[in-house]
This record gives C-alpha cells, structure tokens and sequence, in this order.
C-alpha cells in the first residue's frame, strides 16, 4: 500500500491509530481475564462479508464496508452497558464487540480501508499499490 499521493499522511495516521486501537482491545481483554486468543480464532470470520463480491462490485463494497466499519462494535459496547446496568452480566456481547473491533483495527492498519467498488480501492487507498518513488 502505497503512502505516497493525496491519502498518503492521512492514511498513514489512520493506519497508527488503528494499530494503537487493536493494541489496546488486546491489552483490555488480557486486563479483564478474557481469553485474548479469542481475538485470534474469530478473526476471518468477520471476512465472510467479502463473499458479497460473487455477486458484483457493489454489493461486495455494500457487504464488506457494513461489517468492516466500527459502527456494530460500539452499539454492542453500548448494549452490553445498557445490560449491565440493569444488573444483568452479558460479556459475550463485550468481547463479540472486542473481536469485532480488533478485526475493523488490524485491516485498517494493515491498509484494508472501506472499499470504493473494487475490493483493492480503499479510503486509504489503493491496496497492493507501490510507491512512485
């Protein structure tokens, strides 16, 4: 992925903060005795979304951007709040979030942004693309 170009600073913010954000859901779930290799095991489930593509362009940007966003993890962070609460425990919904997150996190940082239509264009840019420099 290339820093180079017009997204080139922004993405690369972008890609240090999510690696801060997928080190941090690591460190939270290791402080709060949850197992963290479960952030591992449900990693490419999350994938599944790209399979969106076998039917075109579009629907696959539409399935993929819907689960690769970090919009699903808050509402169940907020869910799970809301729950404990009113004193019942649900921590499956806080480390559904937590794998959720992790997953959104480490694409963002390795380069794998929302797509734009074709799964290697990116709002960080294009994927696979090399330095002009």
């Amino acid at each position: 992925m290339s820093a180079s170009g017009p997204h080139g600073q922004a993405s690369g913010w972008q890609r240090a903060e999510n690696a801060l954000i997928a080190v941090g859901i690591i460190t939270a779930v290791i402080a709060w005795g949850q197992p963290w290799w479960v952030l591992l095991l449900t990693f490419l489930a999350f994938d599944l979304s790209a399979l969106g593509y076998l039917a075109n362009q579009r629907a696959g940007a539409f399935c993929y951007n819907l689960v690769h966003n970090y919009t699903a993890p808050a509402a169940l962070i907020t869910g799970w709040a809301v729950v404990q609460i009113s004193g019942a425990t649900v921590d499956w919904l806080m480390m559904l979030a937590a794998c959720w997150g992790f997953h959104v996190a480490v694409d963002r940082a390795l380069g794998f942004g929302l797509k734009l239509g074709p799964f290697t264009h990116t709002h960080l840019g294009t994927i696979g693309q090399t330095s002009a420099r």
